[in-house]
């Protein structure tokens, strides 16, 4: 709820410059990337649930107290010390899904994830719009109080939750794959080209946040409203289809499901170029988003299962940076295409990166690990 409108509480509560609320944003961005991989080794040490519950105490606390903070200074290092507690919820979360589901239920899990992210964003900033007309504070103390709702639930239920059989389960993979457990995710270039063949299309996905509305509003001289309703389009698409769409193609090759979502992302993004009407904008949106219910569920359960049984969060860690680095650098760079050399040239590079992903990722081999399922 709050991170919606922190740009909108910087300027119109605070009065900060839009230089100083690019550099505060930025912190909350380079917070996100720097504590993804250590969040991810944390809840292979200490456990998932240990690491998810001290994000939300932490963030909640945050959040309690960053309406008393002022200066520019103090709320650059309040919001970078938020992004840090925040994004450290992600890796464990993703590690303690893969370990809750049989491997062939792993995209319909991360989709069912998704959904409920979808959900939340779809009521925290309507909400949120609602209690900014009375007072822009309440926002984070709501947003706070329902992180610390969020760890109390997950103090009191997590011994519904059996993961006893972890340790257990994870001495009886074989000797090959014990050894390979024991190295550093880093090491192994199998993940490091996963990570390297999805960057491309993550960078044409970041621009749905950042030259897409431009492009909509400065180019095409549509009404901000359009790109709100554009939004709405995606987020019912993920809602109503995700779940059933994973289910349906969980007995695909990994890779063709991982290319044929790249190839989406670059047809629905690419054909942005001819677009002049908000029919072909919302038609490509529906492309995208297609793309977009494919390959992210798909690349997190791949992660998994090429993960060894003790490392889980090492990889969601590390796949998580991926992502967040393809956020820090994709706005900045789509937005600079854009406003130099046009919407032409944006998004048929954002075809052709989409298309690298896509070759990339149809050449995988497979490669898998004993997973460590974990009963209910």
């Amino acid at each position: 709820m709050a991170l919606p409108f922190l740009v909108l509480y910087l300027t119109q509560k605070l009065g900060f410059s839009t230089t100083n609320v690019g550099l505060i944003i930025t912190s909350y961005g380079v917070g996100a990337l720097i504590t993804a991989p250590v969040a991810g080794r944390l809840s292979d040490q200490i456990g998932p649930l240990r690491v998810m519950k001290m994000s939300l105490l932490l963030s909640g606390l945050i959040l309690l107290t960053f309406p008393l903070i002022r200066g520019f200074i103090p709320i650059l290092i309040t919001t970078l010390c938020f992004a840090i507690t925040c994004e450290a919820f992600r890796p464990p979360s993703m590690a303690l899904t893969s370990k809750l589901v049989a491997p062939d239920q792993l995209s319909a899990a991360f989709a069912l994830n998704r959904l409920a992210i979808n959900l939340g964003m779809s009521i925290g900033p309507a909400v949120g719009g609602l209690i900014s007309m009375v007072s822009f504070s309440i926002i984070f103390w709501v947003d706070g109080a329902t992180s610390l709702l969020a760890a109390l639930f997950l103090v009191f239920s997590h011994k519904r939750i059996n993961l006893q059989g972890i340790s257990a389960e994870a001495k009886s993979i074989s000797s090959h794959n014990f050894s390979a457990s024991r190295r550093r995710a880093l090491s192994d270039l199998h993940l490091i080209y996963v990570l390297l063949a999805l960057l491309p299309v993550e960078l044409v996905f970041s621009q749905h946040l950042a030259a897409m509305p431009l492009f909509i509003v400065d180019n095409l001289n549509m009404p901000v409203v359009v790109f709100g309703l554009l939004s709405t389009i995606n987020t019912i698409l993920i809602i109503l289809f995700e779940v059933p769409l994973n289910i349906a193609i969980a007995h695909w090759p990994d890779r063709l499901a991982l290319s044929l979502g790249a190839l989406l992302m670059g047809v629905g993004f690419g054909a942005m170029a001819f677009t002049t009407n908000i029919v072909g904008i919302a038609a490509t949106v529906v492309i995208w988003t297609c793309g977009e219910m494919i390959l992210l569920p798909s690349s997190a359960a791949y992660v998994s299962k090429i993960a060894p049984a003790d490392k889980h969060g090492e990889y969601m860690g590390l796949l998580t940076m991926g992502f967040s680095l393809a956020f820090v650098i994709g706005p900045w760079a789509g937005t600079e295409i854009l406003h130099r050399f046009g919407a032409p040239v944006l998004w048929g590079g954002a075809f052709v990166c989409s298309c690298l992903s896509t070759v990339m990722l149809r050449l995988l081999k497979t490669k898998r690990f004993s997973a460590t399922v974990v009963r209910t």
